[in-house]
C-alpha cells in the first residue's frame, strides 16, 4: 500500500538492505510518540520476557495510538526498536515478527540492544515518528 503524504526513499551509496534509509513529509503534521511498552491496561507487562509475543501486542498498541490521532501503521517515517536483550537471535526474532505488519513498505527503522527497559521482564518497546493527514 502507498501513502501519497509520505515518500520513503533508498540509497544509491549504502547498501541495499531492501529497506527504506529516509523518509519525508510531503503534506501534514508530524507525530512523535513516546515509546510505547507491552503493558495491558492495568499497566501490567504482556507476554514477561517474551520479545516475540511482546512485539505483536506492542505494535497492536502502536496502532491504536496512531489510529487517536488520525494516523496508521503506514503512515510511519521512522520507527526504533528496543531490545533488551544481549543476544542478536532475539533481534531477529522481533524483526521478524515486526516486518511483516509493514508489508512491503516498511518504514526507515533501527533496532537497538539495550541492557534494560523499564518494566520487570519488558523486553521490547517502540518509538515512532508519523505522518498526519
Amino acid at each position: 500500500m502507498t501513502y501519497p503524504h509520505v515518500r520513503r526513499h533508498g540509497s544509491q551509496a549504502l547498501f541495499d538492505g531492501g529497506f527504506a534509509y529516509s523518509a519525508e513529509v510531503l503534506d501534514g503534521s508530524v507525530l512523535f510518540t513516546a515509546g510505547v511498552s507491552p503493558l495491558d491496561r492495568g499497566g501490567e507487562v504482556v507476554a514477561p520476557d517474551n520479545p516475540v509475543a511482546q512485539t505483536g501486542h506492542t505494535v497492536a498498541l502502536l496502532t491504536k495510538l496512531l489510529a487517536e490521532r488520525g494516523a496508521t501503521i503506514g503512515d510511519i517515517v521512522k520507527l526504533t526498536v528496543y531490545v533488551a536483550t544481549s543476544d542478536r537471535t532475539d533481534l531477529a526474532a522481533v524483526w521478524q515478527a515486526l516486518a511483516p505488519e509493514f508489508g512491503a513498505d516498511i518504514p526507515p527503522a533501527v533496532m537497538v540492544a539495550v541492557t534494560v527497559l523499564p518494566y520487570p521482564g519488558q523486553r521490547v518497546e517502540l518509538d515512532a515518528v508519523a505522518a498526519v493527514r
